[in-house]
């Protein structure tokens, strides 16, 4: 079973951007509601997808990588894929949205931005 890593700016690059693997960031407070229902739906993901890196990151403590990735309001999901940001999901969601959001389903991730006309 994969277990969430805690990052802080210090570690960020090597344990997320340097990763080999897909990261999954949760940013969280601790005060937050919609954070701790989303936290036993990230150990799920861990367990069902060992081939994802989950770390999570408390927006309190590091406010810095909370501004750095535009993190506005939380839970605030973030999936890198080699170094970059792939995917982001903002507020809580069930594990099969989450999953259909962040393309770990076997599906296409829904676009990040905008749609292109």
């Amino acid at each position: 079973m994969s277990k969430a890593v805690h990052v802080t700016t210090a570690t960020f690059e090597d344990q997320v951007i340097l990763s080999e693997q897909p990261v999954i960031v949760d940013f969280y407070a601790d005060w937050c509601g919609p954070c701790k229902m989303l936290s036993p739906v990230l150990e799920q993901l861990a367990i069902d997808h060992t081939e994802v890196k989950i770390a999570k990151v408390n927006v309190d403590e590091e406010p810095a990588l909370a501004e750095r990735y535009r993190v506005r309001g939380i839970p605030h999901v973030v999936m890198f894929r080699n170094g970059k940001v792939a995917e982001q999901v903002l507020g809580y969601k069930p594990k099969a949205a989450l999953e259909a959001s962040l393309g770990l389903n076997g599906s296409a991730p829904r676009p990040v931005g905008p749609n292109p006309a």
